[in-house]
């Protein structure tokens, strides 16, 4: 492009020297200087011309590049309305069933506010029926509380007056639920294959007693226990007869000694049975051999607790 510019700036130069041919040196000196400058713009601008074309060429490129993305965000857009008509289905089908499962609910409502007077009362007397049980239970935790305090404090007062004289060995208090066990060795209540007290039974069951008698509303058990060694006398048959002859021994000595309602008394034997410890050894046999004494509330208390007629009524 630049050759054919000055190809034509040459031809018109020609011609015009052709048509001038009298103009002076001085005159041609300055039209060839003329020539020359507009020759340099023109050549300026024609570089100038080229630039912007290749500016624009980038121009086209980027937008060719912008058409390309914007055809590829089409069809990603396209995906996504796909996507979302889908959901939308989805969620219509989802509102229908709830729709149905509405009107559905609202049939059973329906059909429940036509109960008769019947079903009312029925109700009604459910509901009493558990406002009463509720009272018993309440009454049974109330009376549970009241035994494991009552037990607490008759654990402390038996620890505390046991304890003074006596062998901590010998004696073992403890509080199992509604009542209290009093575990005394044998060594301490009689000799060996006996059944009759030693004077230091008495000074122990005379502090038991008194306990007992600050508690009336109370009964005592007495149970013996022997080890498994088999006996044999005049009078005794075998274990089992000589655990019920030292609970009974026991026993009379609370009534006698230390005057104890006999109505509050209960003597038993269990023999070799119910062992603590393995009879092998003669640590196990001396911890077999033992009398309990059970402190627990009266049967009599106890079934009244147990009947729900006695709920009263506020």
């Amino acid at each position: 492009m630049q050759t054919t510019l000055r190809s034509t700036l040459l031809f018109v130069f020609a011609g015009m020297l052709l048509t001038t041919s009298c103009v002076t040196k001085k005159k041609f000196t300055a039209m060839q200087t003329s020539l020359q400058t507009q020759l340099e713009a023109a050549n300026k601008d024609l570089g100038k011309s080229g630039k912007q074309i290749n500016e624009l060429m980038a121009k086209l490129s980027a937008c060719e590049a912008d058409k390309s993305l914007n055809k590829n965000d089409a069809s990603a857009c396209q995906s996504a309305i796909k996507l979302r008509e889908e959901q939308i289905a989805d969620l219509r089908a989802q509102v229908a069933d709830c729709q149905a499962q509405r009107d559905k609910q609202s049939s059973q409502v329906g059909n429940l506010t036509v109960l008769s007077q019947s079903a009312n009362d029925n109700i009604k007397e459910t509901l009493a029926q558990l406002e009463r049980k509720d009272k018993y239970i309440h009454l049974l935790q109330a009376a549970k509380t009241k035994a494991d305090s009552i037990n607490l404090a008759l654990s402390v007062n038996l620890k505390t007056v046991l304890k003074e004289g006596i062998d901590d060995k010998d004696v073992d208090v403890k509080v199992d639920k509604t009542v209290v066990f009093i575990n005394l060795s044998d060594k301490m209540l009689f000799q060996s294959g006996s059944y009759n007290l030693s004077p230091k039974a008495n000074q122990v069951l005379g502090k038991i007693a008194a306990i007992i008698e600050s508690r009336p509303e109370l009964e005592v058990m007495v149970e013996g226990y022997t080890d498994n060694v088999p006996y044999k006398n005049a009078v005794l048959e075998d274990n089992w007869d000589l655990s019920v002859k030292r609970s009974t021994s026991v026993v009379r000595a609370l009534q006698k000694s230390f005057k104890v309602n006999p109505n509050r008394l209960i003597a038993a034997g269990r023999g070799e049975y119910n062992a603590l410890a393995a009879n092998d050894t003669d640590a196990g046999r001396a911890t077999n051999r033992r009398t309990r004494i059970i402190i627990l509330p009266k049967i009599d208390q106890f079934y009244d607790l147990l009947n729900p007629n006695n709920v009263p009524n506020k």
